[in-house]
């Protein structure tokens, strides 16, 4: 038997506990610094620079190197900000229109606007992965990046999409534990990117 097992074991644990924790304080931090609202744009794109990091190195970056990145990636992040918050009223007052049945579609269009609601999830996934890996800036690279993606490879991007309606899904069930799923759903989509080879 090997000695060093219980050891290896001991130390795998305190590892995943460990990036665990990290992940969880990354969207708990990324929460707080995106409660403005202007500054989302650049505390979800320094949030995803630091997930890179973390899925290259193993661990996360220090904390001097995470303000710059925040302060760098503020004037980049307000049209991110801007194209995601309209996005979102848009695609919310069409599910409600569908709902309240005032337009005509019913559930087979109700159905259809949930798919398309995913691939845009999908394609806002990868687009905020690409600007992690741009260290939370050239927004713009990086939805062109996840457009051809998108029309290219749809079936990872509709992957991340889905990852991301289980976390706000999840969010809306418990929402204490919404900065906790922050983290972890950059994680899942930093880590669906690299495995589907959706990365540039």
């Amino acid at each position: 038997m090997d000695a060093s097992a219980p050891a290896r074991a001991r130390t795998n644990w305190q590892d995943t506990l460990r990036n665990a924790s990290g992940l969880a304080l990354l969207g708990i931090v990324t929460t707080i610094a995106a409660l403005p609202v202007v500054t989302a744009g650049a505390a979800i794109g320094t949030a995803s620079a630091a997930v890179h990091d973390f899925c290259e190195d193993g661990s996360m970056p220090r904390v001097r190197t995470t303000a710059r990145r925040f302060a760098r990636a503020l004037l980049p992040g307000l049209p991110a900000t801007a194209v995601a918050v309209v996005g979102a009223l848009l695609l919310i007052l069409d599910v409600r229109a569908l709902v309240t049945e005032r337009v005509p579609g019913g559930p087979v269009l109700l159905v259809a606007t949930a798919v398309v609601g995913v691939a845009l999830l999908g394609g806002a996934g990868l687009t905020v992965v690409e600007a992690g890996r741009r260290c939370g800036r050239a927004w713009l690279a990086a939805s062109r990046h996840a457009v051809l993606c998108g029309l290219s490879r749809p079936v990872p991007v509709l992957a991340m999409g889905l990852a991301i309606a289980m976390a706000m899904l999840l969010a809306m069930v418990i929402p204490v534990t919404t900065p906790i799923l922050v983290g972890f759903a950059l994680f899942a989509l930093h880590a669906i990117a690299r495995r589907t080879v959706l990365v540039s």
